[in-house]
């Protein structure tokens, strides 16, 4: 019984090494309580994940309406390229992608200041992507949901059916994409969160956002743990795969 049970706590090490080794890219560069950010493309994320009300930013195939109530003959419909680039009459190419459209106005009007005094420009939104977060891993649905008013992480994982029984709360890892196209990740112990009844740090969602909940270690080890009643020749002839 003594080599069984030794046997057992072998196997049980070798599966928690495996599992550490498999966790979330950003879980292993974080520690499981720590809410600094980890930053894919610029040094200074953590600001980015804790912005209140964030404006929405053009994507690749959004499209606006551009109106100059004293050059009329520049009004048009503009498309936002698969490069990120519009085409201006008069003007020609300008990139755009990931301007909110304060940012957009600007850089139309310093376009326009090229071929026209004191250019007057305004800005509506025509064709745009409705605003959504992906919700991965261990929770009830997964899936992409419609980012219809301001929530948190906490709130996503709710509405994408709640944690399951395989869920790991100490390390929700939060994926946010960049204009350039990288991701900053952000690691959450919800379960702190939720434990000391403070949800301050729990962070707002932006459009776009991927949040996921990795697999507890009991969980991957617990397929070869012999359930009570089956024998321990059971255990040994079990092939996992």
């Amino acid at each position: 019984m003594k080599r069984i049970l030794n046997a057992l706590t072998a196997l049980l090490a070798a599966l928690s090494i495996s599992a550490v080794g498999q966790t979330v890219p950003a879980s292993a560069a974080a520690d499981a309580n720590s809410t600094s950010a980890v930053p894919a493309a610029s040094a200074d994320s953590s600001a980015g994940l804790h912005e209140r009300n964030p404006r929405y930013q053009l994507r690749k195939g959004d499209s606006f309406e551009m109106a100059l109530p004293f050059s009329p003959e520049f009004n048009q419909t503009v498309p936002v390229q698969p490069d990120g680039f519009v085409t201006l009459k008069g003007v020609g190419s300008v990139f755009v992608e990931g301007q909110t459209v304060p940012e957009l106005t600007s850089t139309l009007k310093s376009a326009y200041a090229k071929i026209l005094h004191d250019p007057v420009i305004t800005i509506s939104m025509k064709d745009f992507e409705k605003p959504y977060f992906i919700a991965a891993g261990q929770v009830g649905r997964p899936g992409k949901y419609e980012l219809r008013s301001a929530i948190t992480v906490t709130e996503a994982v709710a509405i994408a059916g709640g944690f399951n029984d395989r869920s790991k709360h100490s390390e929700v890892v939060l994926y946010r994409p960049t204009p350039g196209g990288a991701f900053e990740a952000k690691v959450l112990n919800i379960k702190k969160l939720l434990a000391s009844h403070n949800l301050s740090e729990d962070v707002r969602l932006q459009p776009g956002d991927l949040v996921y909940v990795p697999q507890n270690t009991f969980s991957k080890v617990r397929p070869y743990i012999p359930s009570p009643g089956v024998g321990v020749g059971a255990y040994y002839n079990f092939i996992p795969y």
